[in-house]
């Protein structure tokens, strides 16, 4: 059976040829070479991630973690009681906790646009595993497609078969029954 391209994507995703996409056209070549279309999409991430954009994912995995957010509260919890006792002494925020506001405010200012941009980074990333998947359930498709013509043609060949072998049993019982000879009526 000498398929192409063409005539998958009009069999099987009722599409005309010129009408598919690069990943539909790869899908189908795939399935005619009848080879794979996975891939490892971590290692095509990771090929493609700056220095930058490591140190935004290791701050965004550190500033979204429990750890963090537990350590910087008992940061909070020192730094207030440490600036009330000193109050009565040399307080080195003597306006009553305006440099932990300008502390807490650079920290925030700092954080968000880092978390931001690791945050649509991993938005790429599920867009580019979501293609991938779509991929792979196109192809699990057409195979699927591809073992139901099989099994229609097998079964057309069986019921063909046994089609002439019906025919070839009511040849010999015709044969046979001109050869007995012929009774009379009772």
């Amino acid at each position: 059976m000498n398929k192409t391209i063409d005539d998958l994507a009009k069999r099987w995703l009722k599409r005309k040829p010129d009408g598919l996409t690069a990943l539909e056209s790869r899908v189908l070549q795939s399935a005619l070479d009848r080879t794979t279309v996975t891939r490892d999409t971590n290692k095509a991430v990771a090929f493609h991630q700056t220095y930058g954009d490591r140190v935004a994912d290791t701050i965004a995995r550190i500033g979204g973690s429990w750890s963090f957010i537990l350590s910087f509260i008992a940061f909070l919890i020192l730094w207030t009681f440490g600036n009330v006792w000193l109050l009565t002494r040399d307080a080195f925020d003597p306006y009553r906790f305006i440099f932990l506001n300008l502390v807490l405010s650079m920290v925030a200012a700092l954080q968000a646009p880092v978390i931001m941009m690791s945050q649509n980074r991993q938005t790429e990333r599920d867009r580019i595993d979501a293609a991938h998947d779509y991929e792979i359930h196109l192809k699990a498709v057409i195979e699927i497609m591809a073992l139901h013509e099989k099994l229609d043609e097998l079964r057309h060949s069986e019921i063909v078969g046994m089609r002439d072998e019906i025919l070839r049993m009511a040849e010999q019982i015709r044969r046979i029954d001109e050869k007995l000879p012929s009774r009379p009526a009772s």
